[in-house]
């Protein structure tokens, strides 16, 4: 099953330093049967003008994962952590028992950033925060593993059964993944034009897919962020 999510149909916000997508229930937006997808609970696409952000505010039991596409953000927290990343860099935290944090964009330019939440296995950890700059070209017209569960082998481990893949695919280029039984993925067309068996998906588009193995055929040069997952949950 696949169902595209046109970005033109998700909840937004412009507060003037920043502009933000939903694609779930979030802040003012809220849609009684668009909660979250699996584990899954937030993706927001923000916007954030030079010399504003986030002040310092709390979570606890929610795995948080930042994903830049352009600018730089930079991260603080009450754990002692000061850290700036640029695009295609991922930072996360775990704010299990409780924490307090920062982001803000000190950069020169326009800051981009995908801002996720996905429910941990459990509540209760021990708070926890990493980055991690990856190369761009390890995602060249390839799947760059970045995220899975403790028991995964990307970089970056986290509290749940959940594997985080992007890609940017040249134009004319093609590429396979799969969704076995029992899982599911969500997609986020971050940059380009794709087509999705045969779905055509524009920048800023999301996709859920559940138990379908997938063929990306890209129109433009498109970058990609894929996040599978169980479909129990």
């Amino acid at each position: 099953m696949l169902k595209k999510i046109d970005n033109k149909n998700m909840g937004m916000s412009d507060l003037g330093w920043l502009r933000s997508k939903f694609h779930f229930s979030f802040a003012e937006y809220y849609n009684p049967n668009n909660i979250n997808f699996g584990v899954l609970r937030v993706i927001n696409d923000d916007l954030v003008e030079v010399n504003t952000g986030f002040d310092t505010h709390p979570h606890r039991d929610m795995e948080i994962i930042s994903y830049v596409v352009d600018g730089e953000l930079t991260h603080g927290d009450s754990m002692g952590n000061k850290n700036t990343i640029t695009r295609g860099h991922v930072q996360y935290m775990s704010a299990g028992t409780g924490v307090y944090h920062s982001e803000h964009n000190l950069g020169k330019d326009r800051l981009r950033f995908l801002q996720i939440w996905i429910f941990p296995d459990k509540q209760g950890y021990k708070p926890n925060y990493g980055d991690y700059r990856f190369d761009w070209n390890k995602r060249e017209n390839k799947w760059l593993h970045m995220v899975s569960s403790k028991d995964g082998d990307a970089p970056i481990k986290i509290n749940q059964d959940i594997n985080v893949y992007s890609l940017e695919l040249e134009e004319g280029k093609e590429i396979n993944f799969q969704v076995d039984e029992r899982r599911q993925a969500y997609l986020v067309q971050i940059e380009g034009k794709a087509l999705i068996n045969s779905i055509e998906l524009e920048d800023r588009d999301g996709m859920e897919i559940v138990e379908e193995d997938i063929l990306i055929h890209s129109k433009e040069n498109s970058h990609i962020l894929i996040l599978e997952m169980s479909k129990e949950n």
